[in-house]
This record gives C-alpha cells, structure tokens and sequence, in this order.
C-alpha cells in the first residue's frame, strides 16, 4: 500500500474569480469592519495579492493582515497619548545638544530613556538657569514615556495651581486631584520663575502627596532646591514638598550658557565678520 502525503498548504488566492468567491470576500470584508477592523480591511486586497506573489499559506497571509491591524492600532493609540500629554513643543531627546550643555550626562539621559525608573515611581528633578535645555529634555522623556506606552501629562507650575485654584471655587477639587494623580508621568515645568501664592503652594504639595511612591514626576526648575522656601513662600511647606520629591529621585543640575545667549553670541559673530572681517564677537 502506497504512503500518502500531506499536499503543502495553497496559497492564498489573489482575489475573487466567481460569484461565490466574491461573495466570500465580501463577507469577509464586513466581517473585519463590523470588528473595526478597518485599517485590515483596507489593507485585505493588498494582502490578498502578494500572499499570491509571495505564495503565502494562510497563516502567514492572516500575520500579516493582523499585523497591519496592529500597527495601525498602536499608531492610534500613541496619538492619542500624545494628545493627552498636551506636549509644549515637539522636541525629542535625539535632538538634544549635550556639546551645549557638557553637565548633562548622555548615559544617565538614554538610561532614562528606557522609562524604567517609572517602574519604581522616581522622580527626576532638572534644575538650572533658563535656556539650559530643561524643557527640552523634559519634553522628550515624557514623549519617551508616551511612546512606551505610559500616560503622561505635561503642565507648567502655574498653570497646576491656577487649575486647582478654579477647581476649589467650583466645587471640582476632589475631581481634579484624581486628574493629576491619574498619568504614570506628570511634569511640572518652570517652578520657580514665579512666586506662588499660599494656597497654590498648597495645592501643588497635595498633588505630589498624592502621588508619592506610586507614580513618577519631572520637574523643571530655575531655582536650586534650597531657595524653593521662598519661591513656596512656606519653609515648612517646602520642606515637605522635597522630602517626597528627594526620597526616591534623580537630580541633574545643568550648568552653563544659556542657548538663547550663545544664539546672540553666534549672530552678532556672524554679522561682525560680514561687515568688518573682525573675528571678536559683540557683547
């Protein structure tokens, strides 16, 4: 008796020859958007198509329908994180110029990247004078966080406390401090450039308060942590605030010219040397 073998599974066929055929794809095609399925429902005769070139089986012309799907998905998704974490300009980290700014550390910058230290609720804090790159690289962790796949919202220090300044006169206080305890990354940008009155100073330690050892805060800051009593305008207040902030953190001080000055600097060379031939840089 003669052994029989199994015939290789057949290629997907390209696309529909006979009614019954295009009845079937058709189904088919409402089966994936009746699933919202539709970035694989666009994609179908496509697939369909080079499943017959590349002489596909089934499975993998199905791999690679989903996969669209997926893609498509997560492409999705990340936008509307990144709609959520209200992001004040695109910058990425890859942009980011260390000859500029020699304190900041490359390896300690990529090894935040990787969003592990939201993992263990850390906080990192960026302190410097203005133009040193802090929203910068503030900006592109959280867009680091986003695209892993955390929830992230972006706000100045300012704008948290003006917000739950309203939320207290409008009977949403207990509403808006869900809201800030709810993104595993909340950055505070610009703390310090303004004073802040009593009960913002207040509001912005209940948020960190709430968040202590569970979720991850970036916060931006001119000012060193030891003159943040009078930006808080409490040194009890400010006390506290840091001992949550500092227990469990990453601190990077940034040191040097500001971007801003050095862009002056670089024109005003520019122009001296168009003009007069003189090297020497106008002050």
């Amino acid at each position: 008796m003669t052994a029989t073998t199994n015939p290789p599974p057949a290629a997907v066929q390209a696309g529909p020859s006979t009614p019954a055929q295009a009845s079937l794809y058709q189904r088919l095609r409402t089966h994936l958007a009746v699933l919202k399925l539709h970035a694989a429902a666009e994609a179908l005769p496509g697939v369909l198509e080079s499943a017959t070139a590349d002489g596909l089986t089934l499975t993998a012309a199905l791999e690679r329908l989903l996969a669209i799907e997926v893609e498509a998905t997560e492409t999705r998704r990340l936008a509307g994180r990144l709609r959520f974490a209200s992001l004040p300009t695109p910058a990425t980290l890859e942009e980011f110029d260390y000859d500029a700014a020699p304190a900041v550390d490359p390896q300690l910058i990529n090894e935040l990247a990787t969003c592990r230290y939201l993992d263990s609720a850390t906080n990192v804090l960026l302190i410097g004078q203005p133009g040193l790159g802090k929203t910068h690289l503030a900006v592109g962790l959280a867009r680091k966080a986003a695209e892993a796949g955390y929830r992230t919202y972006f706000t100045t220090a300012t704008d948290l406390a003006a917000r739950c300044h309203r939320a207290a006169i409008e009977g949403r206080w207990a509403t808006t401090m869900r809201f800030f305890a709810g993104p595993s990354l909340l950055v505070i940008d610009e703390l310090g450039y303004l004073p802040l009155p009593a009960e913002a100073a207040s509001a912005l330690f209940q948020v960190i308060s709430q968040r202590y050892l569970k979720t991850s805060i970036i916060l931006t800051s001119n000012r060193g942590v030891g003159a943040w009593a009078d930006t808080l305008g409490d040194t009890t207040v400010a006390a506290a605030l840091l001992d949550r902030l500092l227990h469990r953190s990453v601190v990077l001080n940034l040191e040097g010219d500001s971007y801003r000055l050095r862009d002056h600097h670089a024109r005003n060379d520019t122009l001296r040397k168009a003009t007069t031939g003189n090297r020497q840089p106008l002050r």
